[in-house]
């Protein structure tokens, strides 16, 4: 594929931070293929305005956060507006879906608006709405009041249950609408703050359109269905919404965390039921969230919900199931991706000669081999260090110094303060400090 200057400068500063790329991850994907079919298959049906929801499992290193990226890509492609958020026990816990609410509002983004889309949603619709208004009837363009009035009636007509349900969120949109014809700008942005669910909006704000408090756990529901009735109306087919590390509920207080076990299977049941056309639902957590006794297995009715056998083999997994499962990477699949890496670099070096010559295959089996070793063997947690190691120690040393050999002039060093956890965890037993020993 193609990648832009820039989209590549991108891309290899994530790498050398050891970070997931935001975005042109089609440019580094390897072992996706059996997944894209469906993906596509099922962004595809959300448009036609059915709804999806998907569950992915994978240990840490895996790809998850890399999937979802990747098919947030697709999806943006599409059209579609995402919004990834990061479930957490403090900041997001699921089971406040007003607190979801608000972080998915925040992190909304469309193909043309990579941060904070609402805006231009919202107003993207207004027009859609005064052109259908004067497309469809008598309405004098010139006639402001009429033209105002035509415009509120056809909203109302548009969001339909929503009014029903939730009739806050079409009085704040009118009022916004209004406070930008009078030109008063600070009230139009304390209204959509308050749609997307911030708190301490001025009461003065919310008197302007007649509303009361703060958008509640139930309201929030409704407010989605507006919003994408919006996205609807406004080109875009549908959403993608990722939850992300969902396996933090485990660490939750028990009342907390049935809680949020409840509110993802409420998710799931308002979903099938039909509540959100357009929306596609994606989730990520661990194996032992979707196993164990502290995550989905503490609610039947979600257990039953996510069941997925996987005592077959992996190469038979059913990609159209609820449930899908990463493997994490092999060797591979690690050098191809570090092949797909070298060869992007190369592309925007000032010396792409010198790039492949002395990080050639061979030299990649080998960095691969000396990162995996380092990690006790375990290759599907390689591919953060290996890519980091790749770009900010090897390929940016060969780039910038005409007689830097990494066979000749590069040992790997991995230090614990740049490995997580998972990865301290996981290295290798290489001095007698490194032993753990037994109570």
């Amino acid at each position: 594929m193609t990648v832009s200057a820039q989209r590549r400068r991108d891309i290899i500063d994530a790498l050398r931070r050891g970070t997931v790329p935001q975005y042109g991850l089609d440019a580094l994907a390897v072992g996706l293929a059996p997944f894209q079919a469906t993906f596509d298959e099922e962004l595809d049906k959300v448009a036609g305005g059915s709804a999806a929801f998907k569950a992915v499992r994978g240990e840490y290193g895996s790809g998850k956060t890399f999937i979802t990226r990747w098919l947030r890509e697709r999806a943006h492609g599409l059209g579609f507006a995402c919004a990834e958020v990061q479930v957490s026990e403090t900041e997001t816990p699921l089971h406040r879906l007003e607190t979801v609410y608000r972080r998915l509002m925040e992190r909304l983004t469309t193909a043309d608006c990579p941060n904070g889309a609402f805006r231009n949603v919202v107003e993207s619709w207004f027009y859609t709405l005064e052109e259908d208004v004067l497309a469809q009837s008598d309405v004098d363009p010139e006639d402001g009041a009429a033209l105002v009035a035509a415009t509120d009636a056809l909203m109302e007509k548009r969001l339909g249950e929503v009014v029903r349900s939730a009739p806050a969120f079409s009085l704040t949109l009118r009022a916004y609408r209004q406070a930008l014809l009078e030109g008063r700008e600070e009230i139009a942005d304390g209204l959509l703050a308050w749609m997307a669910g911030q708190p301490n909006i001025s009461a003065a704000i919310k008197r302007y359109a007649r509303i009361k408090g703060d958008i509640d756990h139930f309201g929030a529901l409704s407010f989605l269905q507006g919003i994408l009735t919006i996205l609807k109306d406004s080109g875009h087919p549908g959403m993608l919404l990722v939850l992300d590390e969902v396996e933090t509920l485990q660490r939750m207080r028990g009342d907390a965390r049935d809680k949020s076990l409840n509110a993802l299977r409420q998710l799931m049941d308002e979903v099938d039921a039909g509540r959100f056309p357009g929306l596609y639902l994606l989730m990520t957590g661990t194996p032992a969230f979707f196993e164990g006794p502290m995550g989905v297995q503490r609610l039947p009715p979600l257990a039953q919900r996510l069941a997925v056998d996987f005592s077959t083999d992996a190469r038979f997994d059913n990609p159209r199931a609820v449930q899908i499962r990463l493997k994490g990477f092999d060797t591979a699949q690690l050098e191809a991706v570090g092949i797909k890496v070298r060869d992007l670099y190369a592309r925007g070096s000032r010396c792409p000669e010198r790039i492949m010559a002395r990080v050639d295959d061979a030299y990649l089996a080998l960095l691969a081999q000396a990162v995996t070793g380092d990690l006790g063997g375990r290759v599907g947690i390689a591919p953060r260090l290996f890519l980091k190691k790749l770009v900010g120690e090897v390929l940016d040393r060969v780039d910038q110094f005409e007689d830097f050999d990494p066979r000749r002039d590069y040992a790997l060093t991995l230090s614990d303060q740049e490995m997580t956890p998972v990865e301290r965890a996981a290295r290798a037993a290489t001095r007698v400090d490194d032993i753990e020993l037994g109570p």
